[in-house]
């Protein structure tokens, strides 16, 4: 756990360190809470963070204005710290299922799941670098970093926080599916796919493919063509 002395001071923090939920008082000097908020769910980098904003303002007008700032809880003081950790819990909880609600139904598009339209517009970005780059055998982690405009961390851990994946996991994914769909359209034989999607070594692609799906490419050939 860490603390910042000030709102500006939470924001660099949070750009280095992508915390997994930030707790932040309205009231801070040279960025508020509010302004820290709004930072924070309008940056791609750090829109998927849970945040908590406390307050001594009471009244409906207060909770509202947290909320529109994108805050995912609003708590007003004084209060209990068996209700903030319960808050804070159910959040990190609530984070978690859309993890796996994403993992479990990841295509080759962003699914409808309840994320921000900032995290939504990040996948998107995301599957079409994938897309401009599926037959490159030299596009890596770095690449894809450099591409989308974040550092190897940033995006590793963005990547981890939207759909429990590595970089190296989320392109390989990618990759497979794809790969899988050419095969049900009969794109050509399993090393032509293999190529098409990336991989230099075919007896590579077909040991991902199988560790993926459960069948060898050329079995799962036989089941749809």
């Amino acid at each position: 756990m860490a603390e910042a002395s000030n709102g500006l001071i939470g924001w660099d923090y949070a750009l280095e360190n992508t915390p997994d939920l930030i707790i932040s008082d309205v009231m801070m000097p040279e960025l508020d809470g509010h302004q820290l908020c709004e930072r924070l769910k309008t940056d791609e980098r750090t829109s998927h963070i849970p945040v908590v904003l406390l307050t001594a303002r009471a009244g409906e007008e207060a909770k509202l204005e947290g909320l529109e700032t994108g805050a995912d809880d609003y708590i007003t003081k004084p209060f209990s710290p068996v209700e903030l950790k319960a808050r804070v819990q159910n959040l990190i909880e609530l984070r978690q299922k859309l993890r796996e609600k994403y993992s479990k139904n990841f295509s080759l598009q962003p699914v409808d799941v309840t994320i921000t339209s900032t995290d939504q517009r990040f996948l998107q970005r995301a599957l079409d670098i994938l897309e401009i780059h599926r037959s490159d055998t030299d596009f890596n982690s770095d690449t894809y970093a450099h591409e989308i405009g974040m550092s190897r961390s940033q995006l590793y851990r963005k990547l981890k926080a939207l759909t429990d994946q590595s970089t190296g996991d989320f392109i390989r994914s990618y990759r497979l599916k794809y790969a899988r769909q050419l095969i049900e359209k009969d794109f050509g034989n399993i090393t032509q796919v293999a190529y098409e999607c990336g991989y230099s070594s075919p007896s590579h692609f077909a040991e991902n493919f199988k560790k993926q799906f459960g069948v060898s490419p050329s079995e799962f050939a036989k089941t749809v063509l």
